[in-house]
């Protein structure tokens, strides 16, 4: 039988979350189990668990050639052809870049809905932190200091998964920002941007947060190797969201968790964890 939106909250509720709470949310929907009136009753129930005064971001990105010029990632045929037709990125309508999962375009596409308006570190929020949030977020760089992240790990936000992959907690982008090690790689792509009526391309370098990783020693599933270690030592509430394996973690706790061990991490070769 499928779950009531209902169902889901009590669940959200059993697991420790609150109203007030800012919760950025990580899902599979698949994991979650059918529900009543489709997937978008999942991040309605989060939205009612943390009712009234509470807010809901998502990590949405966007979709393929409006941040990929430049990186590598296509032959020169290929970006000549993105550089020719593709359209000017619009943070307000952009889709949700589909590898993060079908709820997060569910999420943004969702009404009172607001985005980040820079192509790094887009992020999509609902509540009543969702303006304050997603303002000024810078373009380079746009995973550390003054971005959608640090504002979340500085209000003590919660990352909310949802039977969702511990190798995508988008938050430990702001800890491989912060933390202090050598020799991090930086990417540098352009981005099609619409400026006095004109497509103009836009120059962004932000540090690499592609599937290489930021550091020439981070292990394979670096980031899920974390947020397990994480999960032994501090114990965070668990429980099950529908049919979900859930968990909520103390952003700001992961991050001083994560420096460390990324510090350790880029200093040898063999990994820490």
């Amino acid at each position: 039988m499928p779950f009531a939106r209902s169902h889901l909250v009590e669940d959200l509720r059993r697991l420790g979350l609150n109203p007030g709470e800012l919760v950025m949310v990580h899902a599979s929907v698949r994991a979650v189990g059918s529900v009543h009136g489709g997937p978008d009753e999942i991040h309605r129930a989060v939205e009612d668990a943390v009712a009234p005064g509470g807010t809901v971001m998502m990590f949405v990105g966007c979709q393929d050639g409006f941040d990929d010029v430049g990186r590598g990632v296509y032959s020169p045929e290929q970006e000549a052809a993105i550089l020719a037709h593709q359209p000017p990125f619009d943070p307000h309508s952009a889709r949700a870049q589909r590898d993060f999962g079908a709820l997060a375009e569910f999420f943004r596409s969702s009404p009172r809905t607001v985005c980040s308006e820079a192509v790094c570190g887009r992020v999509a929020a609902r509540g009543a932190k969702a303006a304050w949030l997603v303002a000024d977020a810078p373009w380079n760089y746009g995973f550390g200091p003054g971005s959608p992240l640090a504002k979340f790990v500085e209000t003590r936000g919660r990352v909310l998964l949802l039977g969702s992959s511990h190798d995508e907690v988008t938050v430990l982008h702001y800890a491989e920002h912060i933390a202090d090690f050598a020799d991090k790689r930086v990417v540098r792509y352009r981005v099609p941007w619409l400026q006095d009526r004109k497509r103009l391309w836009r120059d962004v370098e932000e540090f690499n947060t592609g599937g290489d990783g930021v550091h020439a020693h981070w292990p394979h599933h670096f980031f899920a190797r974390i947020v397990d270690d994480f999960i032994r030592a501090s114990g965070p509430p668990q429980g099950q969201v529908g049919n979900a394996e859930s968990f909520l973690l103390d952003g700001a706790a992961l991050v001083n968790h994560a420096v460390p061990l990324m510090q350790r991490q880029a200093a040898q070769k063999e990994a820490v964890l």
